[in-house]
């Protein structure tokens, strides 16, 4: 096991000749090991290309001398173990065990090592050994070796010479025969390892072999290991003398010991009552839902579900759709059986997932996952039915039918599948009639099959010959040649993807395509697009419907609609973030900085090559600060490398000629380069000549301005190359002189062994000799040694910069984070990988960006975790190379720590509803060819990003789902600064060794687009996997404010919950605290005005049968659903000719329906009160906020007057900041909760108007008009002097 997960290490210290640190291994032993190994780089080599091919009979194709495999005595699950292992990794190797040994004694040796079962010779010498006679009708009496019968079973008793103690072992033996009259035995069993919880004595040989009889029922299961305890499920029921047992087990080959699993080769017969479900995994065999035709068959047949009462209880009816097609019924029941049905035309709302008050409470949210659940809703006063199915693929079924049903009204629907072809056949057909070039009226299987592959992008040729022999078989028709029929029915088969069917059926107003209105809704409720307009519709109709009459007509049908959602006008990343959309006109250290360490090495750092390549791929990934390590080179020009091997050089002329060849073409701003100078004067001249001659104007060499505070933008520095580098003294006259070395110069040395042999006395910084030449070419970027943030504060120069090791780095952002962020806000830090990285792998650039480090210095090489963070943070301003960095991380008067593990203040959390829903053409794992065919997988969904972001969670497991597993699971993230949060998408296959990678896709938090989204799945190297995607659906909303608690069972109390008001805190400076005290009321306003409308909204959403993620349009679109499936007129309407549009009554309604008006009618007092008030206490915040930033300039005189000093000091300026921070905020959460109150009155103009309730209509607002924005707080510009801002 250890061979499969830590074989490169292996591998590299291998091509070393090191050893590295072995924890439990003595010192002396370690040094001993480590005099014996010399480096083997081929022998480095053959291992990786041998693990790389697979881990199965790996130990002979390592060793081919090896001819056996010494092991221990095994019983029970050590057996277990090693026929796994000559299974997998000892496969052809006999596995032998030499000895005998029991109670410390050794007793016996293996005279025949060819023979599969052990038989050991007893060894009359070695111990006194004595017999007991395994009798059950009396007390057994020893006997010796001479008295031993072959075929008996005897407990073994042992007297050791060392110690001459007795002792019973435990062991039962079993004669097998004897060898000149030496006695021969095989170890049966242990007597000690039995099952006895309540005296039973369950033999563990026996146990295990029950075990594994029962696992034959699945065939393909392997037992590797098991564990087994006393089960407490039943507790007392259990009685006195019936013990049962908790097995746990680890398998093989199979991970579900479920009733579908068994039997699945066919070698046995199934079970004849098997209970009919509905699938939706594309498994030849399974039924699958393609239509609504399907749906309803299913309804018309019937099937088992539970009806949930309100007393939450739960019983099993067995529910059925008359064959009319007009009522729902259940039996068995105690009602009159024309009282126990649902008339279709009664239903208001089919709800899916725990939407009801019985369905969420307490007694029942934890019984049933909530994609199990569904709620009827009907008659004139909003009855529920609550129904609990066996899994979420009947519930999806139900749920398409019975609104498919319902979106007729009033009108009797013929059966389905019956009447003229349907939209989609009909354009299949005509697909068919081009394909049948003889017009015979069928075509080759192998034409059908290209024909399929080529509609459908991805599909695997054998699936679709697959379903092309069961179609013929079924049909009794074999051959050679397909039908029209038989095509038509294939394609649908495997080209419909039911969870994108589902969610057409549930936009769609008829049948089974999107009008143009239906696809309007779906594009502004559902995916969160503004200023959609019908011609915007038809566009999409006519760029993706494949059928010409779909197009004439404005319909999308479900090809046309799947093609849709798989495309880039669909994808999760938000398309404005694929080009620059970010203010670069801001100082340089207020970006990110894609920065790349070694970029020349194309593998590690130790046996990997230089080439010129890796710059060329750099720079294309729109790297924007490149490492350039200058040796002297052997024909006497400079030479770039970062090997010990002299082969592995390239020559700086080549480098910098690539550099001016491809520095922008996929950037235009700034490009640094990091010269690590390690070559004499006389080449540093030369490389300087190079540099001006071929870069040209490019080079940045226009002297700082003194004046100034901060950097140039990069929008000023746009197709400039800058140089970091060191900088001769002012004071030095001569062609060359002496400069401190940086730290990471000298490390580079000692990695390649060239360090020079003098180390300076004392301690000292090291110096080198630096020519006028290239000192000349640094501007903006002066290398200087960092000594600490206190003399940076009061002596760096904005020009200068300090390079970090990654080890150094680490300690700053544990020990001061907020110093270090109060750093970067002036200077520019640039943090590189740790010498001791000797395979080139990469740091947590996380780490340090939330420290506010610009530029982390990658491995580009090396592909990961670490690489795909990088890659997916810097595409989401357009690929260019920089990224903006938070505001409260760039403002100059601000409080941020780095570590927080719980919101920000001033920085609105928010929450990710993420929806994993299926995958599709998912590949199988490198290295993966022992599993065959079967990939099961499961997607870990990552929140990186500060401590109290960073989160993982992962769904089930898709069980033998083949290519496109159906996951259906929701997931939920909080956000506290969405700024700096990634999400990371990994699809792994579950392994019981090890899971293994599948793909992945990396997305900055704020380039997630809404609704339902397809992710592009990469792999491991970052290169895009064609046609693998994971279909999702992403909402997000503002983090949980004030909703009300669900009652906890019968004892539940309603509590109030205490709402928590953010304040500022005293600095102990009199004069500034009383300013900050003023703004203590405004802060209690703001928050009461925001938490108020958001407990307003949760209320009035969850009475709309909706999620927190739903947004008002939703809910208004709901609303008049139920009231436009009524046979009366509506008896509730908006009168939108008030701008606070009220939702009257006309006349009696329901009691559901009167809670809605009231939660409606409470929302928009809310809102209202909040849109009214915001600007005078937003006005008053600012007040507050600009008067404490008046002191900001006297406050060090102010705290020196105060005598404040040391921590005291510090702590001063911190709250100072943090007070600041908080005002800000504030301010900002109000501004956008006004912003956010706005919209939602427009949207209910808006759905007032286009779904039929809404009366009195005046022109629909529009959001611009409505959305006046609040004043911005605007930034102070300048240098500070305070450590903490």
């Amino acid at each position: 096991m250890a061979l499969r997960t830590e074989w490169p290490q292996l591998a590299r210290e291998l091509a070393l000749g090191r050893l590295s640190p072995q924890p439990g291994l003595p010192e002396g032993v370690q040094r001993q090991l480590q005099a014996l190994l010399t480096p083997d780089a081929a022998r480095a080599a053959e291992l990786r290309a041998e693990c790389a091919r697979g881990f199965e009979g790996i130990l002979l194709r390592l060793w081919p001398q090896l001819e056996v495999v010494v092991v221990r005595m095994v019983h029970g699950s050590e057996r277990l173990y090693c026929n796994s292992l000559l299974q997998a990794e000892c496969q052809g190797l006999p596995f032998y065990c030499p000895f005998y040994q029991a109670a410390g004694a050794l007793l016996g040796v293996n005279l025949w090592p060819a023979e599969p079962e052990p038989r050991f010779l007893l060894c009359p010498d070695w111990a006194f050994c004595e017999f007991l006679p395994c009798l059950a009708n009396k007390e057994p009496q020893t006997v010796l070796l001479d008295e031993l019968l072959e075929g008996r079973e005897y407990g073994l008793v042992v007297t050791a010479q060392p110690g001459e103690y007795r002792c019973c072992t435990g062991e039962v033996l079993k004669v097998a025969g004897f060898h000149k009259q030496c006695p021969m035995v095989e170890p049966v069993r242990r007597e000690s390892q039995t099952l006895s919880v309540r005296g039973e004595d369950i033999p563990e040989e026996q146990f295990c072999q029950s075990l594994c009889r029962t696992l034959r029922i699945w065939p393909g299961a392997r037992l590797i290991d098991y564990a087994c305890v006393e089960s407490s499920l039943l507790g007392d029921f259990s009685g006195p003398c019936a013990p049962h047992y908790e097995v746990f087990m680890e398998l093989q080959g199979l991970r579900d010991l479920s009733e579908e699993q068994r039997y699945k080769d066919g070698s046995r017969q199934r079970p004849p009552h098997k209970k009919k479900t509905v699938s939706f995994s594309s498994m030849p065999h399974d039924r699958k839902i393609n239509s609504t035709a399907a749906c309803i068959s299913l309804m018309l047949e019937g099937c088992e579900l539970k009806k949930v009462r309100s007393n939450s209880r739960m019983y099993s009816r067995f529910f059925v759709l008359d064959a009319d097609m007009r009522s729902v019924r259940w039996e068995p029941s105690k009602k009159d059986s024309e009282k126990a049905k649902i008339e279709i035309k009664s239903v208001k709302e089919v709800r899916v997932g725990k939407k009801t008050p019985v369905l969420r409470s307490n007694g029942l949210s934890d019984q049933f996952p909530d994609e199990c659940a569904f709620s009827i809703i009907y008659g004139d006063n909003y009855e529920s039915l609550d129904l609990v199915a066996s899994s979420a693929d009947v519930v999806s079924a139900w749920v398409m039918g019975l609104r498919y049903l319902v979106s007729y009204g009033k009108h009797s629907p013929e059966a389905p599948g019956t009447g003229h072809p349907s939209l989609r056949t009909s354009w299949i057909s005509s697909v068919f009639d081009l394909a049948d070039l003889e017009k015979s009226g069928c075509i080759p299987v192998s034409r059908a099959v290209q024909l399929i592959k080529a509609l459908n992008p991805g599909m695997k040729t054998s699936t679709i010959e697959l379903k092309f022999k069961e179609l013929q078989k079924a049909s009794e028709r074999p051959g050679t040649e397909v039908a029209c029929d038989l095509f038509v029915e294939a394609y649908c088969e495997l080209c419909t993807r039911p969870e994108i069917f589902f969610l057409l059926v549930q936009f769609s107003s008829n049948k089974e395509y999107l009008g143009v209105k239906d696809l309007l809704m779906f594009l502004e409720v559902e995916q969160g697009m503004e200023g959609v307009t019908e011609e915007k519709c038809l566009e999409i109709v006519s760029k993706y419907e494949p059928s010409k009459e779909g197009r004439e007509k404005g319909y999308l049908a479900i090809d046309g609609f799947t093609r849709y959602l798989l495309s880039a006008d669909c994808s999760i990343f938000d398309p404005q973030h694929r080009k620059v959309c970010q203010d670069m006109a801001q100082p340089l250290s207020h970006y990110y900085i894609s920065s790349a360490h070694s970029a020349c090495l194309l593998e590690d750092n130790f046996w990997g090559r230089s080439d010129i390549s890796g710059y060329i791929s750099a720079l294309g990934l729109g790297c924007r600060s490149i490492e350039l390590v200058l040796w002297d080179g052997p024909e006497g020009e400079p030479v770039v490398y970062t090997s010990p091997s002299a082969a592995s050089c390239v020559p700086f002329r080549a480098v910098v000629g690539l550099i001016d060849q491809h520095a922008f073409t996929a950037s235009a701003y700034p490009l640094i380069l990091c010269l690590v100078v390690r070559c004499s004067a006389p080449q540093q001249r030369l490389a300087a000549q190079c540099l001006r001659k071929t870069l040209g104007e490019k080079l940045y060499l226009e002297p700082p301005n003194p004046v100034a505070s901060y950097l140039p933008s990069p929008e000023e520095l746009k197709g400039r190359i800058l140089i970091k580098g060191k900088k001769l003294p002012p004071t030095c006259e001569d062609s060359e002189g002496e400069v401190s070395d940086e730290e990471e110069g000298w490390e580079l040395a000692r990695r390649l062994g060239q360090e020079d042999r003098e180390a300076p006395e004392g301690g000292g910084l090291r110096r080198v000799r630096l020519s006028r030449e290239l000192s000349e070419l640094v501007s903006l970027c002066q290398a200087v040694p960092f000594q600490d943030f206190e003399s940076s504060r009061r002596g760096q120069r904005y020009w200068e910069m300090c390079s970090f090791s990654e080890v150094e780095a680490g300690r700053f952002a544990n020990e001061c984070p907020a110093e270090l962020v109060s750093y970067n806000k002036r200077f520019l830090s640039r943090i590189y990988p740790s010498p001791m990285r000797i395979d080139a792998s990469n740091m947590n650039p996380q780490d340090f960006w939330k420290c506010g480090c610009q530029m982390v210095a990658m491995n580009y090489q090396t592909p990961g975790l670490m690489m795909d963070l990088n890659a997916g943070w810097f595409r989401q301003n357009g690929a260019c190379g920089y990224v903006l960095r938070p505001a409260i991380m760039r403002e100059e008067v601000s409080y941020f720590s780095a570590n927080a593990k719980d919101s920000l203040p001033g920085v609105p959390a928010q929450l990710l509803h993420l929806k994993v829903i299926s995958g599709q053409n998912l590949p199988k794992p490198k290295g993966s060819g022992a599993k065959g065919e079967v990939v099961e997988p499961y997607v870990c969904a990552e929140i990186h990003g500060i401590p109290a972001d960073c989160a993982e969670h992962r769904t089930k497991t898709a069980l033998q789902s083949g290519d496109n597993p159906i996951f259906d699971e929701s997931l939920e993230f909080q956000i506290n600064l969405p700024e700096l949060a990634i999400l990371r998408f990994v699809v792994l296959d579950d392994d019981y060794i090890g899971d293994e990678f599948i793909a992945q896709y990396t997305i900055p938090f704020e380039c997630l687009q809404p609704g339902y989204r397809h992710v592009p799945l990469q792999s491991l190297a970052g290169d895009p996997l064609p046609h693998a995607t994971l279909f999702v659906h992403v909402a997000i909303t503002d983090r949980r404010g004030g909703g009300k608690g669900h009652r906890r069972g019968l004892a539940g109390r309603r509590g109030r919950r205490v709402r928590e008001y953010t304040s500022t805190k005293a600095t102990g400076i009199k004069a500034i605290d009383e300013v900050f005290r003023t703004a203590t009321q405004p802060l209690r306003e703001a928050t009461d005005l925001r938490e108020n409308v958001q407990n307003a909204l949760v209320s009035f959403k969850e009475l709309c049968g909706l999620t927190p993620a739903a947004n008002m349009k939703q809910c208004i679109l709901t609303v008049s659903t139920w009231l436009l499936h009524s046979d009366s007129a509506p008896s509730v309407i908006l009168n939108l000719a008030e701008q606070y549009p009220p939702m009257e009554a006309q006349g009696p309604i329901p009691d559901l329906l009167r809670k809605v008006l009231t939660a409606y009618e409470t929302m928009i007092q809310t809102s209202r009160t909040l849109i009214e008030s915001a600007d005078a206490v937003y006005g008053k915040l600012i007040q507050a906020q600009q008067a404490g930033m008046d002191f900001h300039k006297e406050l060090h005189r102010i705290e020196t007057k105060e005598g404040l000093r040391g921590r005291k000091l510090q702590k001063a300026l911190e709250t100072f900041a943090w007070n600041i921070t908080v005002l800000k905020g504030q301010a900002d959460l109000l501004k956008h909760a006004k912003a956010e109150a706005l919209d939602n009155l427009w949207q209910i103009h808006n759905a007032g108007q286009s779904c039929g309730i809404g009366r009195n209509r005046s022109a629909s607002p529009e959001p611009s008009r409505l959305q006046a924005p609040l004043e911005p707080i605007p930034e102070t510009d300048g240098g500070g002097d305070t450590a903490s801002c």
